[in-house]
């Protein structure tokens, strides 16, 4: 699955699974973007590591809430390498807390980020992405759950599966259109406030009795990244060790 001379977009890329995608991606010779809205100093040391090892990183800042700032990533992204062949929209946050106790606050940060995010990134795309590009959407196996405390989170993840499904009908020009929901992973974003009884229950949901590594999800973007999986569009995949 060779990516040499694939640009490539991915939001949220400082850390966690995005992080993981960018170090995978530029090993398989694509140039990538790592993309951040606060965390410079991360984003900086993930451009590092993947150039002293060979690859082609930059970072560029772009709060994927805000319509122009995406537009500005897209537009950085062609002015350094010439072209966007793949995107893949993985920022997202996410608050825990049952319906009854979420704040119009917390609404409206996470339909920001996880949705209106998405949305941008495909708006763009429309006409900056390169013709028989590859668009990954980030998801989550919390949509086929039913778990307390997720109602929002997994709503936000549900409208980015139906704009998936949607977009890959509308794009064209040989561009696939997919997206991956991860199961429980090890990150920053998902073990924050989790008692060590609640993730073991987690764990033990699964057929392989773990949480995935940030780079088991990074391996079905590689494939989704690639001209080998052109024939997969408007698809969700479920990459959470048959827990749902």
């Amino acid at each position: 699955m060779n990516l040499k001379d694939k640009s490539i977009i991915i939001t949220g890329s400082s850390k966690g699974i995005g992080k993981e995608i960018a170090i995978l991606l530029a090993a398989q010779g694509a140039s990538v973007v790592v993309n951040f809205h606060a965390d410079a100093t991360a984003a900086d040391g993930v451009v590092k590591y993947i150039t002293d090892q060979g690859g082609t990183a930059t970072a560029v800042r772009a709060d994927v809430s805000k319509r122009e700032e995406v537009a500005h990533l897209f537009d950085e992204t062609i002015k350094r390498y010439g072209k966007v062949d793949v995107l893949v929209n993985n920022a997202g946050i996410m608050v825990s807390k049952e319906i009854k106790d979420n704040s119009q606050e917390d609404f409206t940060r996470q339909f920001d980020v996880n949705v209106r995010g998405v949305f941008h990134g495909l708006q763009e795309a429309y006409t900056k992405l390169a013709d028989h590009g590859n668009i990954i959407n980030f998801s989550s196996s919390t949509v086929k759950l039913m778990l307390p405390k997720y109602g929002l989170y997994s709503a936000t993840k549900a409208a980015v599966e139906q704009m998936t499904r949607v977009f890959s009908r509308e794009i064209g020009r040989g561009i696939s259109v997919n997206a991956v929901a991860p199961g429980p992973t090890k990150t920053d974003l998902f073990l924050e406030g989790k008692s060590d009884e609640f993730i073991e229950k987690l764990r033990g949901m699964n057929a392989f009795n773990r949480l995935a590594e940030p780079s088991d999800i990074a391996k079905v973007v590689l494939f989704l990244a690639s001209d080998d999986s052109k024939w997969i569009s408007g698809q969700v995949i479920l990459a959470n060790g048959a827990m749902v």
